[in-house]
C-alpha cells in the first residue's frame, strides 16, 4: 500500500547562511588593503666641520597646517616642487600640521639628486 500522506516542505532556515556571509565579508574586508602603503626616506643630521668656501645652498621651509613658506616667503606645494632642484632644504613643521601635510612635501622634493630634505624637530 502506498503512503497517502501528503509531502509536507519544511521552510529553509536562512539565518545560518546569512552569518557565514557576514563572517565571509568580515574575514575578506580585514585581510585586504584598500590603501597603498609606500617608505619615505629621512636622512638624519651628520656631524662634521666643513668649509664655508663649499657650503651648499640652503633653504628653510616652514610648514603649517594652512601655510607654506619658504624662506619666508608663501608658496604653494607645486611652486615649491618647481623651484627647488639641489642643495639642502631644512623643513620646521608647526604644532598644528598634520602627518598628511608632511608626507605631501615629501612626496614633491623627492628622487632629486643633490637634495637633502632635513626635517627638524
Amino acid at each position: 500500500m502506498r503512503n497517502v500522506a501528503p509531502f509536507v516542505r519544511r521552510s529553509l532556515s536562512m539565518t545560518p547562511l546569512i552569518d557565514i556571509i557576514f563572517l565571509l565579508l568580515l574575514f575578506f574586508m580585514l585581510s585586504s588593503t584598500f590603501s597603498k602603503y609606500s617608505e619615505i626616506e629621512l636622512s638624519n643630521a651628520t656631524s662634521g666641520g666643513g668649509s664655508s668656501a663649499d657650503a651648499p645652498k640652503r633653504t628653510f621651509v616652514q610648514l603649517g597646517a594652512d601655510r607654506l613658506l619658504v624662506n619666508g616667503v608663501p608658496m604653494t606645494l607645486q611652486a615649491l616642487g618647481e623651484s627647488i632642484d639641489e642643495g639642502q632644504v631644512l623643513v620646521s613643521l608647526d604644532q598644528d600640521v598634520n602627518a598628511q601635510g608632511v608626507i605631501d612635501l615629501l612626496v614633491q622634493l623627492r628622487g632629486r639628486d643633490g637634495l637633502n630634505v632635513l626635517v627638524l624637530e
